[in-house]
């Protein structure tokens, strides 16, 4: 399948992407450590629309039906992304991929210095998977407090803290 494009979010795609996180997020039941995971902690629309309005939010098209997005939020110089599925039909098609570089292209374009995201360490498609696309883990935390504290928030909210880390891709 390589037929699909990626747009702009619009306010109305917000209705569509929880369920798309919810079926994305069964994923994580592959882990033993994280079956217990809630598949209905996502994003709520209303939350998705306040930073679809922001402007740096995408979706990914196959057919005219949304297979995937990515949210996204400036935080000054830099933009950093808060969530990113792809439903599982469309899963292993590169539309991770181009959503990702999507982003990059947009924030670079927008004069962001940096992407940044927090994820899992270990699992193949997460900090693995964002490595492939210019991703580094960011082991000096003490110099992004904005991104301590949303690990901590993450450590707060249930899940593992030795398996988390904070990502930033600088964008030349």
């Amino acid at each position: 399948m390589s037929d699909w494009k990626l747009r702009l979010a619009r306010l109305e795609d917000a209705d569509a992407m929880p369920a798309i996180e919810r079926a994305a997020s069964a994923l994580f039941k592959t882990d033993p450590e994280l079956a217990d995971l809630d598949p209905d902690d996502v994003w709520e629309a209303d939350e998705l629309r306040r930073l679809i309005r922001k402007g740096h939010c995408l979706v990914a098209l196959v057919d005219g039906e949304m297979a995937g997005f990515l949210a996204s939020e400036p935080f000054r110089r830099e933009l950093h992304i808060w969530e990113m599925d792809v439903a599982p039909q469309y899963q292993r098609h590169g539309i991770g991929a181009g959503l990702l570089r999507g982003c990059q292209i947009d924030a670079r374009n927008s004069g962001f210095k940096a992407l940044t995201l927090t994820t899992f360490r270990d699992l193949p498609w997460n900090a693995p998977f964002y490595a492939r696309l210019g991703f580094e883990e960011v082991t000096a935390l003490d110099a992004h407090p904005r991104l301590t504290g949303e690990l901590a928030n993450e450590i707060d909210n249930g899940l593992p803290a030795e398996r988390r880390c904070a990502m930033i891709c600088f964008l030349d």
